[in-house]
């Protein structure tokens, strides 16, 4: 059994090298929503060093507000713009001597991709015209999924260790209680469930289906580093294997 370990990195938090010695995929900001061209050369290097696959993390043009207005875009201006930080990361990736691994979209962006087939396929459009042997990150079980394998992409269904879900399989918003997850045990209790289950526990009780392939770890989160700590460790006293998608 395994499990790929993914967090977003080059936000600022100022953990981002230690974390890297934990996940096996990092995501990358690519300017929009946080970071520079500085700080994605600096996460390029610590992922090369410790053997992480490196992905894009784009964002709507909204840095004021960390990536999390909703923003209603035309798909070629969502192509056009996915394109634009796409290509800066891959290029300092290349400099670099490494590969880009994948995309995973940020913050808003990917919420309303979640739910919005037209704003997901024109993301998976992007990726595809930029190269269309790259991985695609999505919620389990969204339109995110539907619409790169529509592209001919390889998507990659993500759940996440420290969010809330709805009875539908989405993410609590961040906006109502439940939204994140703060207590240690319970989130390490959810990873197990993903991983060992493939099952999560809605904030109501229920019981949802996912198919879990790798698992997000926020970088920005008040206890992004102790949670990756212990989840790694719990990951490997059962016998889970953390690896990056082949």
């Amino acid at each position: 059994m395994q499990i790929d370990l993914n967090a977003d990195l080059g936000e600022g938090a100022g953990n981002d090298e230690a974390l890297l010695a934990l996940v096996s995929s990092a995501n990358i900001a690519c300017g929009w929503h946080a970071g520079d061209a500085k700080t994605m050369q600096q996460c390029v290097r610590w992922a090369l060093r410790n053997g992480v696959a490196i992905g894009a993390h784009p964002s709507f043009p909204d840095r004021e507000n960390f990536g999390r207005s909703t923003m209603h875009l035309p798909p070629d201006d969502i192509v056009a713009n996915v394109l634009y930080q796409v290509g800066a990361l891959a290029a300092i990736v290349k400099a670099e001597g490494g590969t880009l691994a994948h995309v995973k979209a940020h913050g808003q962006l990917y919420n309303q991709a979640v739910k919005e087939p037209e704003l997901a396929a024109a993301l998976c459009e992007a990726v595809r015209r930029f190269d269309p042997s790259l991985k695609f990150f999505g919620l389990a079980g969204s339109h995110m999924i539907d619409a790169a394998r529509r592209a001919g992409l390889t998507p990659v269904e993500e759940v996440f260790a420290d969010r809330g879900y709805m009875p539908d399989g989405s993410l609590v918003p961040r906006s109502q209680p439940g939204a994140l997850i703060e207590d240690e045990a319970q989130s390490i209790a959810q990873t197990l469930a993903f991983v060992r289950d493939h099952r999560v526990t809605a904030i109501d009780g229920s019981t949802v289906a996912v198919n879990a392939q790798t698992v997000c770890l926020h970088g920005d989160g008040a206890h992004a580093l102790a949670f990756a700590r212990r989840i790694r460790e719990r990951l490997e006293e059962e016998g889970i294997a953390v690896r990056a998608m082949a």
